[in-house]
């Protein structure tokens, strides 16, 4: 690892873990890229500081994957097949979930629900300000929405892209639990929270309000295969960014 910048002489410090090694974090340059150019063409000048910024700093695709996909250099053995275990794990939850349907009995009667319905719950009281249609939509938007935001925390302040693969798994099966309920909007024959009527479904109300009510089959099953996608996704992810820590345990 490169502690001083070869280009702006900069010091790494303990506190630049969230770098990867191989970047500098202070002018952002790709050390490798640029000791070769410099070996290259030791002469070279750039006209401009526009075009030498271009040259050595990594392409806005090259940050995106670089933080996508950012592990420790650093893999605790235990930690790792902790993680490979936890995947394995939510692997076949989410089999269970994608394999239900679009099912009232398996998606309602799974652990998670519970959760979910008292975070659905809370989304109406945070929207409330916002009027009656956010407010009745904001149960299931907050439930979705949680999750999501997890994952920036975990992404940007903890630099735990596994467990922000976890997270978007959740996100992912909250869309599959919402989508019964939405496919309950003409009949509004599920059981609702306090025992509340007809008159309190939130789907009945919300797709009677966009004059969507025939449209209910297919906004209930597009919900649904949004939850299978993101959960295949998410294990995707995860898969992959255990492979990048086996590396990084390999090595040390």
């Amino acid at each position: 690892m490169i502690n001083e910048c070869p280009k702006c002489h900069y010091h790494r410090r303990p506190i630049d873990t969230h770098v990867n090694s191989a970047i500098c974090p202070a002018c952002g340059i790709v050390y490798e890229k640029w000791l070769a150019r410099q070996a290259a063409s030791p002469q070279m000048k750039y006209s401009t500081e526009a075009e030498s910024v271009a040259l050595d700093e990594p392409d806005t695709r090259e940050r995106l994957r670089e933080f996508i996909f950012y592990v420790p250099e650093n893999i605790d053995p235990a930690s790792f097949w902790a993680r490979a275990v936890t995947l394995a794990c939510f692997a076949l939850w989410g089999f269970y979930f994608i394999s239900a349907g679009v099912n009232w009995e398996k998606i309602g009667g799974s652990f998670l629900h519970g959760p979910n319905l008292a975070f659905h719950e809370f989304g109406h009281i945070f929207f409330s300000p916002f009027g009656r249609f956010m407010t009745i939509l904001g149960g299931s938007l907050f439930q979705i929405l949680l999750p999501l935001g997890l994952m920036a925390v975990f992404m940007i302040k903890q630099r735990d892209n596994f467990a922000a693969s976890i997270v978007l798994w959740w996100c992912g099966q909250n869309f599959i639990d919402v989508s019964p309920y939405i496919d309950d909007a003409k009949y509004r024959a599920l059981p609702l929270v306090g025992g509340g009527g007809e008159e309190s479904h939130d789907w009945g109300n919300l797709l009677t309000m966009m004059n969507a009510l025939e449209s209910t089959h297919k906004i209930s099953h597009g919900c649904f295969y949004i939850g299978c996608t993101l959960i295949i996704v998410a294990l995707a992810w995860g898969f992959h960014i255990l492979r990048l820590q086996k590396k990084n345990l390999l090595q040390h």
